[in-house]
């Protein structure tokens, strides 16, 4: 690879690491507005489908990123993409927990007790996503590479959507789980938000195949990559 390649390699992986923290980050401050999307008028365990949270639309992105890393750049690569968002949650965490104790002027357009309802509970949240996202996203790319290894990187589809259903659900399970036992949301909707949400990320999942396909080609047409060949950025 020449030298202005691996320097475009370089600049692209910081893009895609700025849209992955980016999603990550904003997925936590976000979660407690949910929103009813109705393509299907039924319910499951009482709750309807799909009563969802809003921070459930960008969380996707994070695991075609990582899919796509995986791809083009290793298993290295993307393992230290989720490190890095460690550190952005805990970093999150820590400037909104200042925020909120500082106290509020009587003039704030925002007062203490709207600042806290909205993000006093994003401290739990981003807790228990950093739980569910070291969990989920290790076992998404180790699963990956897993199929990768095995299919000696042909069936691409296979490996993305074998990952991503596995670890999803596991995510969706471990946060639900969290966020109920931490009393921010309600125990019986627990079963309905975990099929809801389930089943969303599925379909998203099944959605961004034909967009990890069209990343991965073009990479492949402008490093002149073969199957299975990655990219050495270090």
């Amino acid at each position: 690879m020449t030298v202005e390649n691996k320097l475009l390699a370089q600049k692209i992986y910081l893009i895609l690491g700025a849209l992955f923290i980016t999603s990550l980050v904003v997925s936590n401050l976000i979660f407690q507005k949910f929103f009813y999307w109705h393509p299907f008028d039924m319910q499951v365990f009482g709750v309807d489908l799909f009563i969802l949270s809003v921070g459930i639309l960008p969380y996707p992105i994070t695991f075609l990123i990582t899919d796509l890393i995986s791809e083009i750049y290793g298993k290295q690569k993307a393992n230290q993409m989720v490190t890095v968002g460690i550190f952005a949650s805990i970093f999150s965490i820590i400037i909104i927990s200042v925020a909120d104790s500082l106290p509020a002027i009587v003039d704030s357009p925002v007062g203490d007790v709207l600042f806290s309802k909205v993000f006093g509970s994003t401290i739990i949240a981003v807790f228990a996503s950093m739980i569910t996202y070291l969990l989920a996203q290790f076992i998404d790319i180790r699963i990956y590479h897993f199929w990768k290894n095995l299919t000696n990187g042909r069936m691409l589809w296979l490996r993305n959507n074998f990952s991503t259903f596995f670890s999803q659900f596991v995510d969706t399970f471990t946060i639900t789980f969290l966020l109920c036992l931490f009393e921010v949301l309600k125990w019986d909707q627990f079963t309905g938000l975990l099929i809801s949400g389930f089943l969303f990320k599925i379909l998203i999942a099944l959605i961004d195949t034909p967009f990890l396909y069209l990343g991965v080609y073009l990479f492949r047409k402008k490093f002149n990559l073969k199957v299975n060949e990655e990219i050495n950025i270090d």
